[in-house]
């Protein structure tokens, strides 16, 4: 039985990059064609033969549906050639469909590996999120906060005023209020309109002048985000939402027995993980696909948790342009 002391992450990460990479071109050649479907299938596609390459017996765990959503990489698929360490898988092939097909910023491939067992196997439902970098003592601010305690509690940390802390929320009808009480305590907010892993990266590179990330999305993205800062630094809370008992049921089949628990990163990913991301559209953490006559350039981050390394790979290709 394979253990977390197979897990070579050192010798997995580079053919990690690989993986993001190839999902990156192949849905790059669809940016601003307008067909979201067909730019995912691709970067599916793609992410899928990458992996099959790979000396792992892997299982997606944080997927793009269940099996009868085939062709997409369902969870529970397995993938790799089954003669290496079991592993853990958490994508999204393309985050940021429409982004993509509208040519918009911040379209990314992401995935991240760790040692079988090491993933939060989120269910298909909506998850409360709230995230902030690295060099904060714990529980700085908590999910029990109002919107507007955690802008003050944050301000208060790094010795700033509130007007001085600015806020990534996804732009959504359920955050009307949200976004009101942050701008009422004198927060600027950066609105997203899709990629909310990235946004909770944006929260650990002090580049982006973003300091905290806030609001529901998509449980399967909470977990790839806290594998990124995993890697990354930074502390994130979630807990599960639910609208109906058919989501209740999905997080049941998935092994959630406490539908209200708060979970930590560390909760949602508890040991050392890799992580990979390739930039289709330019955006604030990578810059996307870049073409050029007879060439295509990428550039990926990819970061390990065990070391708190951070590499920049940029990889260019020939292609045929006839």
């Amino acid at each position: 039985m394979p253990t977390s002391a197979d897990f070579q992450d050192r010798m997995l990460s580079l053919g990690l990059a690989r993986v993001s990479e190839a999902a990156a071109l192949a849905s790059a050649k669809l940016v601003g064609k307008g067909d979201e479907k067909a730019a995912d299938q691709a970067a599916v596609n793609a992410m899928r033969e990458q992996l099959n390459m790979l000396d792992i017996a892997g299982v997606v765990v944080i997927g793009e549906g269940e099996r009868d959503e085939a062709p997409m990489l369902f969870i529970g698929e397995e993938v790799g050639t089954g003669k290496g360490p079991g592993v853990d898988i958490a994508l999204d092939p393309l985050e940021g469909t429409t982004l993509t097909a509208k040519d918009m910023p911040n379209a990314l491939t992401v995935i991240a590996m760790g040692p079988r067992g090491s993933m939060l196997h989120a269910p298909d439902t909506y998850m409360d999120k709230l995230a902030i970098g690295p060099g904060f003592a714990p529980d700085v601010v908590t999910l029990d906060m109002t919107p507007g305690e955690r802008v003050e509690a944050l301000a208060k940390a790094k010795g700033c005023a509130p007007s001085d802390i600015t806020v990534c929320i996804l732009e959504r009808p359920r955050h009307e209020e949200m976004i009101a009480e942050v701008r009422a305590k004198g927060a600027a907010i950066r609105l997203i309109t899709d990629g909310d892993v990235a946004g909770v990266m944006h929260c650990a590179d002090p580049d982006t002048g973003i300091d905290m990330y806030m609001g529901a999305g998509g449980a399967p993205e909470g977990v790839l985000a806290a594998a990124a800062l995993k890697c990354m630094g930074g502390q994130m809370y979630t807990r599960l939402l639910f609208r109906n008992d058919d989501e209740r049921n999905r997080a049941t089949k998935a092994g959630i027995t406490d539908f209200d628990r708060i979970y930590t990163r560390d909760d949602m990913v508890t040991e050392d993980v890799i992580f990979a991301a390739t930039g289709v559209t330019d955006g604030a953490l990578l810059p996307g696909v870049k073409r050029e006559l007879g060439w295509l350039t990428t550039e990926t981050i990819i970061m390990r948790s065990k070391t708190g390394s951070v590499r920049r790979i940029n990889y260019r290709t020939p292609v045929d342009n006839n």
